[in-house]
């Protein structure tokens, strides 16, 4: 009988491009103007990322595209989220307000990003003009390709 083994690096090889994307636009909007303007149909993704700190969950919206033809998956992830966290305090009044909100980000070494754009399994991709077409987007403030490799929380970034 043979033995097989797998090796953890085997499953640690990244095959996507992860651009960041800085906005004040809403999901939807942004989504909206992705489509218009990178001929992709990005839909609402109705199974949103769950990250659980302290107990309680937040949930990351998720729009995605599934171009069969150029077996190509688009996603567009929120990287901003707030999530209500409890504060102990030694004394309890009856104005004291027992929680917090506290800002959270899924990949926590890019706090500031607002959106990320995740395109997997495109080896043709032109990285470098979907970043020129997605700046020339109103209300958008900064775009640019993140190195995944780089990303200590990439594992957020799989589903």
């Amino acid at each position: 009988m043979a033995i097989h083994k797998l090796q953890l690096e085997d499953f640690d090889q990244v095959d996507y491009n992860l651009i960041a994307i800085h906005t004040s636009l809403e999901d939807y909007k942004l989504a909206f103007k992705l489509n218009q303007n990178l001929s992709v149909l990005l839909s609402k993704n109705e199974s949103e990322i769950p990250i659980k700190i302290q107990g309680k969950t937040a949930y990351f919206s998720r729009f995605t595209f599934d171009d069969e033809d150029k077996m190509t998956v688009w996603d567009l992830i929120q990287n901003k989220q707030e999530i209500e966290l409890p504060v102990k305090t030694p004394t309890v009044n009856l104005f004291d307000n027992n929680s917090v909100t506290t800002p959270i980000a899924l990949v926590s070494e890019l706090k500031k990003v607002d959106y990320f754009l995740k395109i997997e399994h495109d080896a043709q991709c032109k990285i470098k003009d979907i970043i020129s077409k997605i700046n020339k987007i109103d209300s958008i403030s900064t775009v640019y390709e993140v190195d995944a490799n780089e990303i200590k929380s990439k594992n957020n970034l799989i589903f």
